[in-house]
């Protein structure tokens, strides 16, 4: 089994704010591969438990906003029995511009309020999966402000056919490995 986090902020106010790029990306696998999420109390997050090509998945979208992410992440590892070998982690970078990703197998926290939370709690290791969505070029303002803005209108025409990119990289990632994702879409 394995678990794919997709990071943002619960709401309306935050729902197309570079910051839910996560999200974004799960609500568009939601779509495109059938399935609905439902809220988890005990895991404060709306998860979704499938079987996409034979893999067995648990699709995680923490409510606990996005700092306190590894929160709502630990809890369905510990529920499920999943290792950290077996999350993939979804997220925006402000390093990137709209329209790139990267795979990563480990890192830093990048300044990621979210995979900071989720370094924690996994008690200080930064060697889980994770793909990265780029959100920039940031304007010379705050990265806090910057995040939690809606993406413009020319962004977010950029981002629909992107998503369907994200959607292969994951399917390469699940079916061939890291390794295959990184050589294809980084």
């Amino acid at each position: 089994m394995k678990l794919i986090a997709g990071l943002g902020n619960p709401g309306d106010k935050y729902k197309f704010t570079r910051h839910n790029a996560g999200f974004m990306a799960l609500d568009y696998l939601k779509y495109q591969w059938g399935f609905n999420f439902k809220f988890e109390s005990k895991f404060n997050a709306e998860i979704a438990k499938i079987n996409h090509n034979g893999e067995s998945l648990i699709m995680l979208k923490p409510f606990t906003f996005m700092n306190l992410s590894g929160q709502s992440l630990i809890a369905v590892m510990n529920f499920y029995k999943i290792t950290r070998e077996d999350i993939l982690v979804i997220y925006d970078d402000i390093a990137m511009p709209v329209g790139k990703m990267r795979f990563r197998a480990k890192g830093s926290d990048g300044g990621h309020n979210g995979i900071k939370s989720i370094i924690k709690v996994l008690g200080g290791d930064n060697t889980f999966d994770r793909l990265k969505i780029g959100i920039g070029p940031q304007p010379p303002i705050p990265s806090e402000v910057y995040v939690l803005q809606n993406f413009s209108d020319e962004q977010l025409s950029d981002l629909k056919p992107f998503l369907k990119n994200v959607q292969l990289a994951v399917e390469t990632y699940l079916e061939q490995g890291l390794q295959a994702a990184q050589t294809k879409f980084n």
